[in-house]
């Protein structure tokens, strides 16, 4: 789960499952939970997950004077524009534009990754717990018979 929400936090849209599953491949991880996590990033919160990976990534380049490039971009996720369109945009927005989203998404992803990959570990192995328990209580009322 954790490789995919590092992966959601990308601004690779179109190719966050791929690198999900790839990273996941890599790990010897789960591919399905892994393409799930990436829903972290889906058209609900597209605008406000793109605008903290821009701001974070430009804050820790030091990058300023491109919020023209920025708001074009912005507007084109407000119009609920494709991910392939959206994708293109911050490719023609230049080097600098592509380096803060690439930076932001890098420390948005550790930042998030970590504490969801702690948190899917308790979760995953309370449910795994919860189901032995099941188990051995049929396994018992079956004896019982």
């Amino acid at each position: 789960m954790a490789l995919g929400i590092f992966s959601g936090l990308l601004p690779i849209l179109p190719f966050q499952t791929a690198l999900a599953v790839a990273l996941a491949l890599f790990f010897k991880s789960s591919k399905i939970t892994a393409a799930i996590g990436t829903w972290i990033s889906n058209p609900l919160n597209w605008y406000f997950l793109y605008y903290y990976t821009y701001k974070v990534g430009a804050f820790a380049l030091g990058i300023s004077g491109k919020e023209a490039l920025f708001s074009k971009l912005m507007t084109s996720l407000r119009h609920a524009d494709g991910p392939l369109a959206i994708a293109e945009r911050i490719f023609q927005a230049g080097t600098t534009v592509v380096a803060a989203f690439v930076t932001g998404g890098l420390v948005l992803g550790i930042v998030f990754a970590v504490p969801g990959y702690f948190l899917f570990l308790y979760i995953f192995g309370s449910i795994a717990s919860w189901r032995e328990i099941r188990r051995k209580d049929r396994q018992e009322r079956r004896h019982d018979r």
